[in-house]
């Protein structure tokens, strides 16, 4: 008489996020890792010829692929020959993914000998396939797999709506931030981390290197980001972390620095995955991010943070032995042949001489070997700046007095004007509704045209409603940004009466300064445009009854 087999079974559970988190308390339960595993023990307990030899568990796991850490132990258990017996509590636990479901259920296993048990599909691969299951395996897989693309499309349209609400959706908050305590999709700001993220950004435009930054916050022992998140009890992890010890690198610096959720804009959806089935996150083109401006409360000015971006864009080497840069390195530009001007020092009969000169014709012998003292070329740039610095004081004192008037911005009256036309509307559908009681009192329509007809208004009118709501807070948004148009203004005025340059008012005000062959200069400011939309709309003004004509330069 042939001897039974007895087969080593693993029993297999899973569990994904999506399945734990179920608000429905029954589903919860019969979806839980205990009672899949309890399930599948009652189903065994009177099987003699099935002994269990493992459990493995995937807890928190999603089915949709197959490269989980508990499944590919049990894997590499058939492989060596500790286990020829699979057990699940049904096929949705196995996996979600219908082809991969089935190349295991139809190939692999068999191919590898292993008896395969789905308990509540009542799925035993030992009885042979019927022609039933053919049919209802398959379909089966293909339902679960239909079942994760559907809770993948729901997650994601969720997410975009969250995101064009302006609330956070990321798992921490990047550093300088966290998320409030009483709604984690809102960042507040660290005022710790906060004020080494201003350091940052004031070190950058005195003219210091991502690299001496970073030199710097390490001498003084300040905590790189993901150093301060888990001494905050956070369970970040940083994805390239080498070794025990976690300092400050360039790159985090150049990472800070360039980050524009400092100035208070949350730009989010920056990547994606193709479907449901591939994990590999892709780039999107930047016209598809989601930016929100004014989500949170800025760390750095808007004005700050452009000044930054465009030093990174420059050629700025740290001079020899030095912590940073020259006063108008990456500044100074040749004004005939546009290539920056180099600094050299030159000794003469013991003394020194400081002077700026084309840098291409001293490397490549092109252009022309004109130069400027570093002593002439500082004092004729601090005199322009000196005079545009008043010129900007008096279109200050003049817009001030423009802003008493009653004078309002074309946009947002335009969008107040649609305000109240949507108010209006739902106000419209309100008294509609009412008339068609009335006509339901007067036995001129039946309950069911009633209930329609309100129906109907009543939809109509909420979408008025909604729509007022989305024009009031961009006009709000929109009157908070026109009372920050002219703020850069202060940036110039805050150094009137300056005597000496530093590097970090140079950056922040100076664009660029051109010098030609004969020793002319050209000084080009930042906020150019802006500039001439001021003087415009001063020139502007001066038909209005109260209003001063001056001549503006």
């Amino acid at each position: 008489m042939k001897e039974r087999h007895i087969y080593n079974a693993a029993i297999y559970v899973r569990l994904s996020k999506e399945d734990g988190d179920v608000s429905d308390a029954s589903r919860a339960e019969s979806n839980s890792i205990s009672n899949q595993r309890e399930l599948i023990k009652d189903f065994l307990k009177d099987k003699t010829d099935i002994r269990v030899v493992s459990e493995r568990v995937d807890d928190g796991f999603s089915g949709v692929d197959f490269e989980r850490p508990a499944f590919r132990l049990m894997l590499e258990d058939i492989r060596q020959g500790k286990v020829d017996c699979v057990v699940v509590k049904d096929l949705s636990r196995f996996g979600r993914n219908y082809i991969e479901s089935g190349r295991y259920i139809e190939k692999i296993f068999p191919m590898l000998g292993v008896r395969f048990i789905a308990v509540n599909d009542g799925y035993d691969s030992l009885a042979g396939k019927s022609q039933t299951d053919e049919i209802v395996i398959p379909f089966k897989n293909l339902i679960n797999d239909a079942y994760c693309r559907d809770i993948s499309i729901k997650i994601r349209s969720h997410l975009d709506i969250k995101r064009r609400k302006g609330e956070f959706i990321g798992s921490f908050a990047v550093f300088g931030y966290q998320k409030d305590e009483r709604d984690h999709n809102r960042l507040v700001v660290d005022e710790y981390a906060a004020k080494v993220v201003r350091d940052i950004f004031a070190w950058k435009r005195a003219g210091m290197s991502q690299q001496g930054i970073a030199d710097r916050l390490n001498r003084t022992g300040v905590l790189c980001p993901a150093a301060y998140k888990e001494s905050c009890g956070s369970r970040y992890r940083a994805k390239f972390r080498t070794g025990k010890a976690m300092r400050w690198s360039a790159v985090a610096v150049s990472r800070i620095l360039s980050n524009e959720c400092y100035t208070g804009t949350l730009v989010q959806g920056k990547s994606t995955t193709p479907n449901y089935k591939v994990k590999k996150a892709v780039l999107k083109d930047e016209a598809d991010w989601v930016r929100i401006e004014d989500a949170f409360e800025a760390i750095i000015p808007r004005e700050e943070f452009d000044t930054v971006q465009g030093l990174l864009l420059k050629d700025t080497r740290v001079a020899p032995e030095k912590g940073h840069v020259y006063l108008f390195s990456g500044i100074a530009v040749c004004g005939d042949c546009g290539r920056q001007m180099s600094r050299k020092v030159s000794t003469v009969a013991g003394r020194k001489y400081v002077y700026y000169m084309c840098s291409a014709n001293k490397r490549e012998g092109v252009c022309t070997g004109h130069r400027i003292r570093e002593e002439e070329l500082t004092e004729a740039v601090t005199e322009s700046l000196r005079c545009h610095i008043d010129r900007l004081a008096e279109l200050r004192d003049i817009l001030e007095y423009i802003g008493t008037l009653p004078m309002q911005d074309a946009d947002v009256r335009r969008l107040e004007a649609r305000m109240v036309q949507m108010e209006e509307e739902a106000g419209k559908y309100e008294r509609l509704k009412v008339s068609a009681y009335e006509d339901l009192k007067d036995g001129l329509i039946t309950k069911e045209e009633y209930a329609a007809i309100r129906q109907e208004f009543e939809g109509r009118r909420k979408a008025a409603l909604a729509s007022a709501g989305q024009l009031r807070q961009e006009a709000e948004r929109l009157a908070r940004r026109e009372g920050k148009r002219h703020e850069w203004i202060e940036g110039f005025v805050k150094n009137k009466g300056i005597r000496s340059l530093v590097r970090s008012v140079v950056v922040e005000l100076i664009e660029e300064i051109r010098v030609f062959e004969d020793k002319r200069i050209e000084v080009r400011f930042r906020y150019e445009d802006r500039y001439r939309e001021v003087v415009e709309l001063v020139e502007g003004a001066e038909c209005i009854p109260g209003v001063v004509g001056r001549e503006v330069s």
